[in-house]
């Protein structure tokens, strides 16, 4: 019987310091766009992205002092995906209390990938009002994208291959803030034998 090899390692593209630079720098970079913070906000998307938000926050307020809004938003009901996993979808809070109507809102996320996340997100906030501009910041750019998206600030521009995943985790959801990417699953060569239980039986 053909013993199973495990898939490659994951591959980390950024640590602990690397993502604390990374948010410093996507601060820096929107109170200078912005000319400081009057009204501006920032909505997370969940899950990651609102941790990432609050960073966020955390960082400007060493650059203003001010405190700027924070809001946190689910989009899982704006997928447009949702119909084929409706029925085990998790739906989150949204929690914005305060009015968006002429506000900059910088939206943040952990991953920028095809683009089809932010679209929800983009649809779920206009129901909240009417921003005066809306701007993306995301801690990974990978690229691969299905639709006309762009982010503002990128924390990481990341060169991958559709098959692989990349994966953040952060200390307020795994304990460690890193990047990394993981490989695609290894594919059973041609041939190999399969184990006696994924054999199929003999017709008479």
């Amino acid at each position: 019987m053909r013993v199973l090899q495990s898939d490659p390692p994951s591959r980390v593209v950024l640590d602990a310091a690397g993502v604390g630079r990374a948010l410093a720098r996507i601060a820096h970079e929107v109170v200078e766009r912005n000319k400081g913070i009057v009204d501006l906000g920032i909505i997370g998307i969940r899950s990651r992205g609102d941790h990432l938000a609050l960073r966020l926050q955390g960082e400007i307020r060493k650059l203003e002092v001010e405190e700027v809004p924070f809001g946190a938003m689910d989009i899982t009901l704006y997928r447009d995906d949702i119909t084929r996993g409706a029925d085990h979808a998790v739906i989150k809070s949204t929690e914005i209390p305060w009015v968006v109507d002429g506000k900059t809102i910088l939206l943040v996320d952990d991953v920028l990938f095809t683009g089809r996340t932010i679209r929800a997100a983009l649809d779920a906030l206009m129901d909240f009002g009417r921003p005066r501009a809306i701007q993306l910041a995301v801690l990974v750019d990978r690229g691969h994208r299905e639709l006309p998206i762009r982010a503002d600030y990128v924390g990481k521009n990341l060169p991958t291959q559709h098959s692989e995943k990349v994966q953040v985790r952060l200390r307020e959801t795994d304990g460690i803030d890193e990047v990394a990417i993981l490989p695609p699953p290894s594919a059973a060569p041609a041939g190999a034998a399969l184990p006696p239980a994924a054999r199929p039986a003999r017709r008479a």
